[in-house]
This record gives C-alpha cells, structure tokens and sequence, in this order.
C-alpha cells in the first residue's frame, strides 16, 4: 500500500514543512543553479548556471555557462541514482540526465524531455479506470498521515511552520481521526465522506510544498517531480492521474485543478490554506 511503503522515508533531515517522500527539489528543478568549486580567483566563482550546465571562461575571461559533458559526472555508486527519463531510457544518474538534456535545448526532443521517475527504466503497468479512482483515496489519507507525523517528531520545531501546526493540531487531537494503518478502500471513502474537514488542509498543504519554482498557483511538470518521481514505481497510476489534475490541458496544474483531484470542494479551496 501507498501508506505503508512511502512511511519507510526517513524524516530526519526534513526541511521546514517538507514531505518526506519527495527527493530534494534540486535534483529535478531544471531552475535550480549549480555553483561549481573554483578558486577564488576565478570569474566563475559567484557565475550560476542551472541543473546540466557548468562555468567556464571564453578567451576574455567572461564567465559564460556551458553544457556539462555527461563523462563529467560523478560515478555512480549503486542502482538507486539511476533516473528514467521520459524517452524511456536509463540515466546513471540525475547529473547525467540533465547534461544531456542540455545537448538537446532548442531541438524538439529537447523539449520533451524530462525526468519520469527515479530507478531504471522497467515496464509500468496500464493504469484502468477502477484503479485511477482508488489513487486519490489513498494518497489523502497519505497526505494526512505525513502531516501527523511530522507533528508528532517535530520537537526542535524544524520540520513545521508555526501556522502549519496550528492547523495539523487540530487534525491530530480529533479523537475521530483515522489512524494510519493498511485500510480497505471501502473504509477510506467512508472517513473521507464523515471527516471531510481533516483532508482540506493536507491537500492545500502538499500542493504549497510543490509549488516553488517560482510561486505563482500553478505546478509545472518539473515542479511535480519531486513528489511523482518516488511515487511512479510504486504507484503505477501516478502519471495518468496527474496528467487528469490538468482538467484544461494547458499543461499547467492551478490549485483549483488540484483539489478537484483529490475530492475537495469548490467553496473549501483556500489559496490562504497554502501557508
């Protein structure tokens, strides 16, 4: 089950408000700058080039960013750096993925590509319509389980805003809330129908850690990885169900279009629930 496998993530380098399950945002951020190790003297020292490109200088010493030669990357220890793409083919690693994507820019391939999930390519079994209306069931009572748990460990008052523990507060201290275990679908839509309200701020919550690059109300592609890229191996009806998120198929996910996803109501979406 989503709930059971995801939980094995460890928290103890979690970031203010972060999700335990999502890989740090810099390895598919196509925005995220790299800062190489140069000496001080360098002019590509305080240069910034994004995720695939690397400093150099030009015959007037002026800093300008280059793609990275993929052979420039750092080996590879084990098979979990390993990164599919969405052309179906296995890249060692992040780095290597995103200097070859650099290669790319301006081509139509280019375009395309971006990063599936993370592990090597394998077969992904067809997502049917029974099983893509089971995913948001889980993933709520996920979603709600993370933030008590976050809750609970959060005694250095590090892995929480204040305002997000006041909400989560409420949630944990509700004598009818469902604990987290291995439930039957059956049991997870009848919680969600009699304590619709516990759900609310988990849906909004998530949607606020995905968007940041930059914040603006809706979530990009690559601003979904970090959360779909670790989910795809387990949850084969992780991309068909994202890829429905986007009612108006513009490519971009509003809060609106997310919350619709996962069951919450018109009236109940709050951009000041995104705190």
């Amino acid at each position: 089950q989503l709930q059971l496998r995801l939980f094995s993530f460890t928290l103890s380098e979690t970031d203010v408000g972060a999700n335990p399950v999502q890989v740090e945002i810099g390895e598919f951020d196509e925005a995220i700058e790299v800062v190489e190790d140069v000496v001080a003297e360098n002019p590509c020292l305080n240069y910034h080039c994004k995720k695939g490109k690397v400093c150099e200088v030009d015959e007037s010493n002026t800093p300008m960013c280059v793609c990275q030669d993929p052979s420039t990357c750092p080996e590879v220890e084990g098979d979990f750096e390993h990164i599919c793409g969405t052309d179906n083919k296995t890249y060692e690693s992040s780095c290597h993925f995103f200097a070859t994507k650099c290669t790319l820019e301006g081509t139509k391939k280019g375009h395309k590509l971006h990063l599936d999930y993370i592990g090597s390519c394998k077969f992904i079994e067809p997502c049917v319509d029974s099983e893509l209306k089971e995913f948001p069931l889980r993933m709520r009572d996920w979603l709600k389980n993370v933030l008590v748990t976050l809750y609970e460990r959060d005694e250095d008052n590090n892995l929480l805003t204040e305002k997000q523990k006041l909400r989560v507060k409420k949630i944990y201290e509700n004598e009818k809330r469902l604990q987290a275990g291995d439930h039957s679908l059956d049991l997870l839509a009848h919680d969600f129908e009699k304590n619709y309200n516990m759900y609310i701020f988990p849906v909004h919550w998530q949607f606020g850690q995905l968007d940041q690059h930059p914040v603006d109300g809706y979530l990009t592609h690559t601003e979904l990885a970090p959360l779909r890229a670790p989910l795809i191996p387990m949850e084969h009806c992780t991309t068909r169900f994202f890829e429905q998120c986007d009612a108006d198929g513009d490519k971009y996910i509003a809060l609106e279009e997310w919350a619709t996803c996962f069951g919450i109501k018109d009236q109940d979406v709050d951009k000041d629930l995104i705190i």
